[in-house]
């Protein structure tokens, strides 16, 4: 594999003398109005060794510069790239490459002729306290709890959903559990904006957190996330995940293996808190999506839970012993797609394409046991791979069989592994290098929830960095958690209090009806995209019908605004993972 080069642009950069800056970037253009445009950066900021850039507006200037908050002094300059036009956003743009500065402290990036960037720190652990906040906001989404002011602050709320009298819909229906019987499945997480709690769904987030965790153990055993559970003898990540996994074991049938598709009222909620919200709820219609996202999130959870037998006992076996019926069931009805009944009108998560879910749920259970039967039922050779989504989970196996290659068996092809993983990277990082924006996002990536792509894009980017070592693959990673931060054509960091300019109206029922000012923190908005499926819900017009730029900061905008549990796993793997990156470089 060719070396890849480091740095998003060429440029001619360098320190220089505080005059010899002013008098090459003060001079007027005649083409902009100061103020007409903004300059894109992480409003966080970039620990020293990272790649670091900006995205200005190609407005006449050739240089920039940085500017030292505390002094007021321009300590670096450089030549801003050729001007390019990126089709997304109708927007042509030049960037600003200061990689090479190294130096802490709090920064802008100054252009004649335009308002100066919003501040951004460098700094050794900048995404510390954004990896927390993005984990914590699981325990703000916890149901069948009360979150107390000791560990909730100003959102503190009662308990919603006990869920501890919930019915079987006629769909789910069996034998064994004939229509409106009731069990109980309390915990685990709402999944999004609304109150329900979806199989399919909770498969790719909390197997991206047990993902975290089992890539980069140490850094996340000494975590404290200020939850309930913190102080005990596990990692808080993990108590955390082990909310969730606690439900899905209640969705599973114990009478065949088959795992119900979600827990729902029959439509959504209005905009009240959860404790509110009281209307019936049921589990509705088994699945094989559901049965297979089941058995691979177990069969991950069982040997990442195995070292907290004394914490967790008999869960590590329960875990495998219910992934394998699951499996079963799922061989015995390999086609049962799900499709919501007549009187269920909440999030369907339906998928007609299962091959993905068998190759994923057959890694994870080859992975955990060891049985090359497993391995073979994948037909691997026939397998691609791709950014991971909650419809497409064959990108998660081969993340798996990467991390653990040098344990599996013979019947693995190890050298197949490494080319599937490093060819995707591969793919993102062109994808990188060709952007006038400087970021991996093509045409099909903005859809509904395109910053979850953009977090899925970069967490398979490093994946090829943690086989490779290709800086360049860690550096097209870290350009998307720069877009998600502020480096984008709307000028927000979506992440809920995270950057100068963030959003604070998303569509997330507690974070409207808690009469709290800000949003609970740590949530990744959906992101733009041009759809617009709640423009005639909305009182205010999008801004733009171009992709990047059709985004809505208003609690209508469910399409652009919206929370979810799967968009908020992969921002949680990046910045951790690019934090660990750069403490052991």
């Amino acid at each position: 594999m060719p070396t890849l080069t480091r740095g998003l642009v060429a440029v001619s950069a360098g320190l220089c003398l505080l005059t010899a800056c002013q008098s090459e970037l003060s001079q007027p253009r005649d083409d902009v109005t100061e103020g007409d445009a903004n300059i894109q950066v992480n409003q966080l900021g970039f620990m020293p060794d990272a790649a670091k850039a900006a995205v200005v507006p190609a407005n006449g200037a050739d240089r920039f510069e940085l500017i030292d908050i505390r002094s007021g002094q321009s300590v670096f300059s450089g030549t801003l790239s050729e001007g390019r036009a990126w089709e997304h956003s109708g927007e042509r743009v030049r960037q600003a490459d200061f990689s090479s500065f190294t130096r802490p402290g709090r920064y802008q990036v100054r252009v004649a002729g335009l308002a100066e960037s919003p501040e951004f720190e460098v700094r050794e652990d900048i995404y510390r306290a954004l990896n927390d906040a993005a984990i914590k906001a699981y325990y703000f989404n916890r149901v069948s709890t009360e979150l107390t002011p000791e560990y909730a602050g100003d959102y503190a709320r009662p308990a919603g959903h006990p869920d501890t009298q919930v019915e079987v819909h006629r769909s789910a229906a069996s034998e064994a559990r004939p229509e409106g019987t009731v069990i109980s499945s309390p915990k685990g997480w709402y999944d999004a904006g609304d109150y329900n709690k979806y199989i399919v769904n909770s498969g790719i987030s909390t197997y991206t957190l047990l993902a975290a965790f089992e890539h980069f153990p140490e850094y996340y055993s000494g975590r404290d996330l200020t939850i309930p559970e913190s102080g005990d003898a596990v990692p808080d990540l993990l108590d955390e995940t082990m909310w969730n996994l606690e439900w899905m074991l209640t969705m599973q049938d114990p009478h065949d293996g088959g795992v119900y598709h979600k827990l729902t009222t029959k439509n959504f909620s209005g905009k009240i808190m959860p404790h509110e919200a009281d209307k019936q709820r049921y589990v509705v219609a088994k699945g094989t999506a559901a049965a297979l996202n089941y058995a691979a999130v177990m069969a991950t959870a069982s040997r990442v839970y195995a070292e907290y037998e004394e914490a967790f006992p008999g869960f590590s076996r329960q875990a495998l012993k219910s992934a394998e019926a699951a499996w079963q069931w799922a061989q015995e009805n390999p086609d049962v797609t799900y499709r919501n009944p007549e009187d269920i009108q909440t999030g369907e998560y339906g998928d007609d394409q299962l091959s993905d879910e068998f190759a994923w749920a057959a890694a994870e259970l080859y992975i955990t046991t060891g049985k090359d039967d497993y391995y073979r039922v994948m037909s691997a050779p026939e397998l691609a791979n791709s950014t991971p989504s909650w419809s497409d989970s064959k990108g998660l196996a081969w993340m798996s069989l990467a991390h653990h290659r040098e344990q599996l068996t013979s019947a693995a092809d190890r050298d197949l592994i490494e080319s599937r993983v490093t060819g995707l990277a591969d793919e993102l990082h062109g994808e990188w290098q060709d952007s006038p924006q400087g970021v991996a996002m093509r045409a099909e990536d903005f859809v509904w929830g395109s910053n979850g792509v953009a977090m899925n894009n970069a967490m398979m980017l490093l994946q090829g960095y943690r086989l490779s070592g290709e800086e360049g693959y860690r550096d097209a990673a870290q350009a998307l958690l720069d877009y998600v931060l502020g480096r984008n054509p709307t000028g927000f960091s979506y992440v809920t209090q995270y950057g100068s300019q963030t959003p604070q109206h998303i569509h997330h029922r507690p974070s409207e009806a808690d009469e709290i000012e800000a949003p609970v923190p740590g949530f990744l908005a959906g992101g733009p995209h041009s759809g617009q499926q709640d423009a005639d819900d909305c009182p205010v017009e999008y801004p733009s019908d171009k992709p990047a730029r059709s985004y809505l900061d208003h609690w209508c905008s469910y399409a652009t605004n919206e929370i979810t549990i799967n968009w908020n796993a992969p921002l949680v793997y990046v910045s951790g993972a690019l934090q660990v990156m750069s403490e052991r470089d």
